[in-house]
């Protein structure tokens, strides 16, 4: 049976924003890069009416929330996956603990694709989804070449990590979130 892993690809547009950088070809960048049944949540200092309707167009329904003042947070699926934006509703709304438990919840994978990105946005992308990752969680990066800053520091964050160089000189590395 072949059965279809839906990721959650997640990108923080916030520090962009707030340093006057338009970070609308790093959003296209993700999207191109997505798979059909991908989860793709997007953080941003506001509403981002505009890329709602682009992404529209390209065949996404989203699902917009506003967590604080200056913190929207937009999940785009396609919409042969629509299903999926409920589902995470459904997943989010039953899973809040009743008193005395604790909610433990099931590891998240975040994949980015930092290919084509000058330094040192690359850095700025994996360190922003390690911070917003909890313990145990894994982030995949994939770079154009090996990210020696970074791994300096992993290092000192303790977080474990595994390179590995692909056969065009691109390297993937996958970090677990201590």
């Amino acid at each position: 049976m072949n059965q279809q892993i839906t990721k959650i690809v997640e990108l923080d547009v916030r520090p962009h924003l707030t340093k006057k950088i338009e970070p609308f070809q790093l959003i296209m960048d993700t999207v191109k890069e997505l798979n059909v049944e991908d989860i793709f949540v997007l953080h941003a200092t506001f509403k981002p009416t505009p890329l709602l309707g682009v992404l529209k167009m390209k065949g996404f329904v989203n699902k917009v929330e506003r967590k604080e003042k200056d913190h929207w947070v937009v999940s785009f699926v396609n919409k042969k996956y629509k299903h999926l934006l409920d589902i995470e509703d459904e997943l989010i709304s039953s899973a809040k603990p009743s008193d005395g438990e604790v909610l433990v919840s099931e590891p998240k994978t975040i994949s980015l694709d930092n290919r084509g990105l000058e330094p040192p946005q690359p850095m700025m992308r994996t360190l922003a989804a390690l911070d917003r990752s909890h313990p145990g969680d894994q982030v995949n990066i994939h770079n154009d070449r090996v990210p020696v800053f970074l791994i300096e520091e992993l290092n000192r964050l303790g977080c474990p990590f595994t390179v590995d160089e692909q056969s065009d000189g691109s390297v993937k590395v996958a970090i677990r979130k201590v």
